[in-house]
């Protein structure tokens, strides 16, 4: 063949039919005299020297050779001319490995277009004032198509000629109709149904049917221990399934090992789901993939908090095994990366009637959500699994619920439907006499009341808490309520009561090994120390209780430690250092959307400006 030609790119492209060879003179170059040969009258029959031929006629030229939509590297080679002169453009849906490693060509994956790229598409073909005309739909067009050009260009294409007609109803007929609305009956090649199914003919069964169950998929995106668990095969060949699907442009692979589809690509794959697979076949599959992520869920909120109730839920599935956790790094780098598909779990388990799953989701994510100060998503998941522990028959299901979903309530300022479930958790505890479900209940209403600024009503609930769990033997519990008897207190101004419960609180966290409940006692007793006078004492507290919540990711408590620290350092004249610590709190509390919260330490910063 001799030397490699120059630039030989492969790349990914839309499908436009069968490969073809196009060749032009580069601009301004002109080609060598050459004494006319008389062509052949009939072209070689034999391939090898129908290639001798053409790279005979090629040969000396400054040419670029576009082969376009090539599927295999066996179509690609014969082209390839033996001039260096010459530089070969590839386009096709699939990576062609053997033209990479033998012959040097470039890979230059494509993207798909950005939202500046995509109204110049549009603009371009319907015309910049029509789209300036309608900003909105023109956003909402972009935002369906996801950026694809071929999808762009076929609803330019269809909303081209409709003058009359506004981009707002092609963007409402997109959005009802989906891929539909980009199919066309006659011409595959402007279908981008068809387009995808060109996509999948090299495929295998097995290949064909991992795409198409990860098109149902929860989660915007997944991994190879999550694709095994979905599909049934060993991680090694899930692995491999997504390189080839990765291969064949139907898989993005992105930063830590996760792969995602492009939205349309995603929407042709549930559509093959369920054409192509039984239902049975698809609910397995869902099932597996729920009990993968949800006993991993259950791993991870067992490291981030050892001391709660231990309620596992149902075995997995057979073959399915939840992904290991060596540490509590490790589970809240998990839980980070999969939150979104955790909640998308717990939605498809609710579709499929799987009722413990979306129960135990809820409860093996409140922790986690706490901790990252996600309350808004606390809600929803309890209210998920209020709807399932109807049709649970443990009735202390219900209590949990109710009480749990009123703590997520108050956590969001929503006091009025707080104290409707908390009555009816209080209620459930008494009636089943179940008097640790009503300490529990007696902890939350103390925390809903401080949080409705009624520090008395608040202190009478944690002392109805702290009494149950001294008579139910339960230290860490106990532990956790002194603290709650020591911070009301102290908001009343009885420092003596405060500081002795809260030294007693703090002996039994750190006896027990508890660094949530002895963070919490910490960042009272630096509440206590800085009301007193003692700023210095104040400050050491409030330092330690902030180490162990950062050590602890626990961003949510991390923000009112710092809102803490800031007064006895303003106290002290530490202006500079108040600055400082109020400001990271600030942004955390807006990042949690605590909007009370980041109002005051803002009101906190002016003043000290001014002073």
């Amino acid at each position: 063949m001799g030397a490699p030609p120059a630039g030989a790119v492969p790349r990914r492209a839309a499908v436009r039919g069968p490969a073809r060879v196009q060749s032009r003179r580069r601009a301004g170059a002109r080609l060598p005299r050459r004494p006319r040969s008389r062509p052949q009258a009939h072209p070689p029959a034999d391939l090898d020297a129908q290639t001798a031929l053409y790279r005979s006629l090629v040969a000396g030229r400054r040419m670029l050779v576009v082969l376009d939509n090539a599927a295999t590297s066996e179509q690609v080679v014969p082209l390839l001319p033996g001039s260096p002169s010459c530089t070969v453009l590839v386009t096709g849906r699939h990576q062609l490995a053997s033209l990479i490693d033998r012959h040097g060509a470039r890979h230059l994956p494509l993207d798909v277009l950005s939202p500046e790229e995509a109204r110049g598409l549009l603009a371009a073909r319907l015309g910049a004032a029509r789209v300036a005309a309608e900003p909105g739909a023109v956003d909402e067009l972009i935002g369906l198509c996801g950026g694809h050009p071929l999808a762009l260009s076929i609803i330019a294409r269809t909303a081209g000629p409709r003058l009359d007609v506004a981009l707002a109803e092609a963007a409402a007929e997109l959005r009802d109709l989906g891929l539909e609305a980009l199919d066309h009956d006659t011409d595959p090649a402007a279908s981008l149904p068809t387009v995808l199914s060109w996509s999948l003919r090299r495929l295998t069964d097995r290949q064909r049917t991992v795409f198409a169950l990860l098109g149902i998929a929860p989660g915007p995106d997944t991994t190879p221990p999550a694709t095994a668990a979905l599909t049934g095969l060993p991680e090694r060949t899930a692995r491999r399934t997504l390189n080839a699907l990765e291969n064949a442009s139907l898989l993005e692979r992105r930063p830590g090992g996760r792969y995602a589809m492009h939205d349309l690509v995603r929407r042709y794959a549930a559509d093959t789901a369920h054409t192509t697979l039984p239902e049975h076949a698809r609910e397995a599959a869902l099932t597996r993939a729920g009990d993968f992520h949800l006993h991993t869920a259950h791993t991870a909120d067992r490291l981030l908090d050892s001391h709660s109730t231990l309620l596992p839920p149902e075995p997995p599935a057979p073959g399915v095994h939840p992904h290991p956790l060596p540490d509590t790094d490790a589970a809240l780098a998990w839980l980070d990366a999969e939150h979104a598909t955790l909640l998308a779990t717990q939605r498809t388990a609710a579709t499929l009637g799987h009722h413990q799953t979306v129960w135990h989701l809820a409860w093996n994510l409140d922790t986690f959500h706490f901790r990252r100060g996600h309350r808004h998503d606390a809600v929803t998941t309890w209210r998920a699994a209020l709807d399932a522990a109807e049709h649970l028959p443990d009735p202390a299901t219900r209590g949990r619920t109710h009480r749990l979903l009123g703590l997520a309530c108050s956590r969001l300022g929503l006091h009025e439907q707080a104290a409707t479930h908390l009555e009816q958790a209080l209620d459930l505890a008494v009636r089943h006499h179940d008097p640790t479900g009503q300490a529990l209940t007696h902890r939350v209403l103390a925390y809903d009341w401080e949080q409705r600024g009624d520090d008395r009503q608040a202190l009478e609930h944690a002392h109805h808490a702290l009494d149950l769990y001294r008579a139910l033997d339960l230290p860490v519990r106990e532990a956790g309520a002194l603290n709650a008897v020591g911070w009301f207190a102290a908001r009343l101004g009885r420092f003596d009561t405060a500081r002795e419960h809260c030294q007693a609180a703090l002996t039994l966290h750190r006896h027990h090994h508890d660094p949530d409940g002895e963070a919490a006692t910490l960042d009272s007793l630096g509440y206590i120390a800085h009301h007193t006078g003692d700023h210095h004492q104040s400050l050491d507290h409030y330092h330690h209780a902030l180490t162990l919540n950062r050590d602890l990711g626990n961003a949510y408590t991390v923000a009112d430690n710092l809102d803490g620290m800031g007064h006895p350092h303003a106290a002290l004249g530490r202006h500079d250092q108040a600055r400082t610590v109020w400001r990271e709190a600030l942004e955390l509390y807006r990042d949690q959307g605590r909007d009370a919260d980041a109002e005051r330490v803002q009101r906190q910063l002016d003043d000290l400006d001014h002073t």
